[in-house]
């Protein structure tokens, strides 16, 4: 299991308000139809604080290759043929990347992954905030700096911007925008499950659609009243939807387990 974006632990949570336990629960979950999964902490953090000295001199590339060590690990301990891999947000563009040149990945499961490229997303973020209005500019004018590949000077940004392109994760963001989603699903000749919350504020259902256009062959899930946490939210209203970010023991919805669990044992071994 692949964690998302930014400081986001093996559990799903984040010290950033994080605290949904999303691939905790779906491991919980998963168990329970007999899968054993595996989470683990990026590099450079948490109990993966000792792999290199800093955490933000990654790219997404450096992540697919923990992927690979990962799986290696895995086929080691339980003489498997493949492993599944597992992405949620973020971790589903990693996981694409792994999957490109592996045959010892069994498959993928994308949950709320983005299906453009990231620069366009975190673009729609940003602009579906009205709060954001005062920084858009600068904001939209950072994110086509860091897509051209050229670094940006955020001394006179605001304080929120500093953060959100803060130089020491540029190199970073560079790499992200690079990857087209659709484009690597699109090479990958191995089953896939893409799953969507349609209350999902982060990742769009036209993101999901997009994944599913670029490879066809892909089992699509879409989930009512469904948020990016996978946590369930009865209506559009954003602070109710928010609540559940920081809110551990609220249940995954119903239907997300299933799904993964029916797809993961209906592909012959």
């Amino acid at each position: 299991m692949i964690p998302g974006s930014g400081p986001t632990d093996r559990d799903g949570n984040s010290p950033l308000g994080l605290k949904a336990a999303t691939l905790k629960l779906l491991a919980e979950g998963l168990a329970t139809h007999g899968i054993a999964t595996v989470r683990v902490d990026k590099r450079g953090m948490y109990a993966s604080a000792g792999a290199i000295p800093d955490a933000n001199a990654v790219t997404i590339g450096d992540y697919a290759k923990d992927v690979h060590s990962w799986i290696m690990s895995i086929r080691h301990m339980t003489d498997a043929r493949c492993v599944w891999v597992l992405g949620h947000s973020e971790g589903g563009l990693v996981a694409l990347s792994a999957a490109q040149d592996s045959t010892a990945i069994c498959g993928l499961i994308l949950l709320a992954t983005p299906g453009r490229p990231t620069d366009q997303t975190l673009a729609e973020q940003l602009r579906a905030n009205p709060a954001n209005a005062p920084v858009l500019d600068q904001a939209l004018a950072a994110i086509s700096d860091l897509k051209a590949g050229r670094h940006v000077d955020v001394s006179q940004f605001h304080p929120a911007l500093q953060r959100l392109f803060h130089p020491a994760i540029q190199d970073f963001l560079i790499s992200e925008f690079a990857i087209d989603p659709a484009k690597l699903i699109s090479t990958i000749h191995k089953p896939v499950l893409i799953v969507q919350g349609e209350r999902d504020m982060q990742v769009s259902v036209e993101d999901a659609h997009a994944l599913k256009q670029a490879d066809p062959a892909a089992k699509t899930v879409m989930l009512p009243d469904t948020n990016h946490v996978m946590k369930p939210v009865a209506s559009a209203d954003r602070r109710a939807n928010l609540a559940t970010y920081a809110n551990p023991g609220l249940p995954l919805v119903p239907a997300v387990v299933p799904a993964i669990a029916d797809f993961v044992l209906s592909v012959p071994r």
